[in-house]
């Protein structure tokens, strides 16, 4: 579903991301982990085409990342995502589902599923601001999942959440891995990451350190979180 071959980004002397390559399979639940700066975000970036790799390709589901065309498989909800306080959720949701040029009756039908999904029936149509910041994630992941993405890339997913808000995610986040979806990933919570994903690549300072499945990474009694500060420390 996703491949980088040789990615590098540059900004001047920057170098963002530094010659990294790995795979995601099709249904697969992969998190891209490591610390600020790391260069994690940059990759999204450029799946995405918000930047152009200095050298190297990406692709997503056998397409260039520069395509446009690529990106109809893809749900996205970023870090610090953005809902008009003005708005109910349903009002947004189908404000997202006219940018996709959706027919009327198959916006309400996508919507009316969306809101099942994401748990927030009787709230729908109560405004924005009045929901907690994970209603607030619950809608902005469900605007994702509008015209039904082979592909969700997730940044920060569980941000600002409170312990209640981050479990009412990652189970949303299971439900969906169990439909098939692919899920692409960068977190900080690495205990929720231990828990759901199949496989992690671990990067620092734009380098590719470690990629494999979880099970083969944790040995001897090992958490995410040991494996992550021995690596990043060096």
């Amino acid at each position: 579903m996703i491949e980088l071959n040789a990615a590098t980004k540059q900004y001047g002397s920057l170098t963002a991301v530094d010659n990294v390559s790995f795979s995601v399979k099709t249904g697969e639940y992969f998190a891209l982990l490591g610390p600020n700066g790391a260069g994690k975000t940059t990759i999204v970036k450029m799946l995405l085409d918000f930047a152009r790799p200095t050298s190297g390709s990406l692709s997503i589901n056998g397409l260039s990342s520069a395509l446009a065309a690529c990106r109809t498989a893809v749900g996205c909800l970023g870090e610090n995502h953005h809902i008009p306080p003005y708005l109910s959720g349903w009002q947004y949701l189908q404000r997202c589902a006219q940018l996709l040029d959706m027919g009327r009756s198959d916006a309400i039908d996508q919507c009316r599923r969306i809101v099942e999904l994401i748990g927030m029936q009787g709230r729908e149509h109560t405004k924005v601001n009045t929901y907690s910041k994970g209603m607030v994630q619950r809608f902005g992941l469900g605007a994702a999942l509008i015209g039904k993405p082979k592909l969700l890339i997730l940044d920060e997913p569980t941000s600002g959440l409170d312990p209640i808000g981050i479990r009412e995610i990652r189970l949303l986040l299971e439900s969906l891995k169990h439909q098939g979806m692919t899920i692409f990933l960068n977190s900080h919570m690495l205990s929720e990451v231990e828990k759901i994903c199949d496989t992690v690549a671990i990067i620092h300072r734009g380098r590719l350190l470690v990629k494999d499945a979880i099970s083969a990474i944790l040995k001897d009694g090992d958490t995410l979180e040991d494996v992550f500060v021995r690596l990043v420390k060096g």
